[in-house]
C-alpha cells in the first residue's frame, strides 16, 4: 500500500450535517483477510441505503491487483485502486474503512483524518500509544469520527452481559477472566497477545468500565524466537478488580470463553456455542450471621443454572452501523480512538512486563 503524504489541495470538508438520512459515501482500505467480510456488510447496506441510513459503497483500495480483480468479480458495481492518494482524492467519499495489516493502520489512518474524512480503523488502533494519541488529536481538528474495530463490545450477548452486570443480579463482580485459544494459526509478525488479545482487552474494559492502573504479563515464545505464542496477563484496576487473559495458538482445544465472578451469581460466556452462550449460576458468598462480623461466618451459596436466550445479531453489521450512525450524528463511538488507546496501551504494557519478567507496568499517565 503506497503511503506518501496526500496533496495539500485534497483535503475536503467530510462531516455531514447532523441528523440527516442520506447515505454516507464509504471507501474500504484492504480486501485482504478482513476487508472482505466489512465491504460485504457495507455493499448489503448500500443495498438497502434507499431507505435511508445506510451506506453507499463507493471504493476499495487495496495494493494487491489479485485482490482487487476478485473484488471486482464479486462487487462490479464498485470502484477499485490501487493508489491512496487517488482514492482518498477522486471519489468524494465521506468515510474510510481501514482494513490492512497493523503496522499500516497509522499511517493511512493518519492520511484519510487530514483528507477530512471520518475513519474506521480495524483493531489494534496502532502500535503504539503515542501514534494513537496523534490520531485522536487528529480527529478532533479535523472534526471526524474515529472509531476502533472493537468487534466484540458489539455482539448481543457482551452486551447483555453488561446489562445483568448493571442490573446487580450478579452482585459486586471480584474479577473475570477470558480465554482466547487455538492450535493455529501461528504468526512470526507479531506475538499472540497483539493478535488476539484485543478483544479480550477490549470487552474487559467494556464490561468494567475502567481501565487499569497497572499489568503484569509472562509468556514464551515456543515457535518463532522472540515471539510469544502463549501469554498470561493480568489487568489490576483501582477498584480492586481484576481480570485474566489467557491466549495461546499452542492449545488443543479452540476456545473463546469469558467467566464473570460475582459476590451473588456467576456467569459463562462460550461463544463456540452455537445458541446456549450464556450460562448464569446462582452461586456466590452467603450472608454471614448477622451477630458476627463480616468473614466470622462465611458461607458459600449454591443454587440453580440458568440459561438465558438472547437473540443473535451479526456483529459487525451491528459495528458497521454504528459507525455510520456516528459519522451522520456526531456522536462519540462505542469503540471511540480512547478506547482504542486504552486497548494498545494495555498491550504495550503486557510487552513491557514479559520483557521485565512479570513485573507490574503501570498503564496510566501521570
Amino acid at each position: 500500500m503506497q503511503s506518501g503524504p496526500v496533496k495539500s489541495g485534497h483535503a475536503q470538508a467530510g462531516m455531514k450535517q447532523a441528523g440527516t438520512n442520506s447515505p454516507v459515501r464509504v471507501g474500504v482500505v484492504g480486501f485482504g483477510y478482513w476487508g472482505p467480510n466489512l465491504v460485504r456488510n457495507l455493499d448489503r447496506m448500500s443495498t438497502d441505503r434507499m431507505s435511508g441510513g445506510g451506506a453507499d459503497l463507493v471504493a476499495v483500495c487495496d495494493i494487491s491487483e489479485e485482490h482487487l480483480a476478485k473484488l471486482k468479480s464479486l462487487y462490479p458495481h464498485v470502484a477499485a485502486t490501487t493508489e491512496i492518494d487517488a482514492f482518498l482524492a477522486d471519489y468524494n467519499l465521506d468515510a474510510v474503512v481501514i482494513a490492512t495489516a497493523a503496522p499500516t493502520h497509522f499511517d493511512i489512518a493518519r492520511q484519510a483524518i487530514m483528507a477530512g474524512k471520518h475513519c474506521f480503523v480495524e483493531k489494534p488502533l496502532t502500535l503504539t500509544s503515542a501514534d494513537a494519541r496523534e490520531l485522536i488529536k487528529l480527529a478532533e481538528e479535523h472534526q471526524v469520527t474515529l472509531m476502533v474495530g472493537h468487534l466484540m463490545v458489539y455482539h448481543t450477548a457482551i452486551n447483555w452481559v453488561r446489562d445483568y452486570i448493571a442490573s446487580g443480579k450478579l452482585g459486586d463482580v471480584l474479577y473475570l477472566y477470558l480465554q482466547r485459544l487455538n492450535l493455529g494459526k501461528v504468526r512470526t509478525e507479531e506475538n499472540a497477545f497483539w493478535s488476539l488479545a484485543p478483544h479480550d482487552v477490549s470487552i474487559a474494559l467494556y464490561l468494567l468500565g475502567e481501565t487499569p492502573d497497572r499489568v503484569s504479563a509472562t509468556g514464551a515464545a515456543h515457535i518463532t524466537p522472540g515471539v510469544h505464542d502463549t501469554v498470561f496477563a493480568n489487568l489490576h484496576f483501582a477498584s480492586g478488580r481484576m481480570a485474566n487473559i489467557h491466549v495461546s495458538w499452542l492449545d488443543p482445544h479452540k476456545t473463546r470463553k469469558l467467566t464473570v465472578v460475582g459476590t451473588k451469581q456467576m456467569l459463562v460466556f462460550d461463544d463456540m456455542q452455537a445458541t446456549e452462550k450464556i450460562w448464569v449460576y446462582d452461586k456466590g458468598l452467603g450472608e454471614p450471621k448477622s451477630a458476627l462480623g463480616w468473614g466470622e461466618d462465611l458461607r458459600l451459596r449454591f443454587g440453580d443454572i440458568h440459561v438465558p436466550w438472547v437473540p443473535m445479531a451479526e456483529p459487525l453489521e451491528i459495528e458497521m452501523q454504528h459507525f455510520l450512525d456516528c459519522c451522520r450524528t456526531g456522536q462519540t463511538p462505542r469503540s471511540s480512538g480512547a478506547s482504542g488507546l486504552s486497548v494498545v496501551r494495555v498491550l504495550e504494557a503486557a510487552d513491557e512486563s514479559m520483557a521485565a519478567g512479570g513485573a507490574p507496568i503501570p498503564t496510566l499517565e501521570a
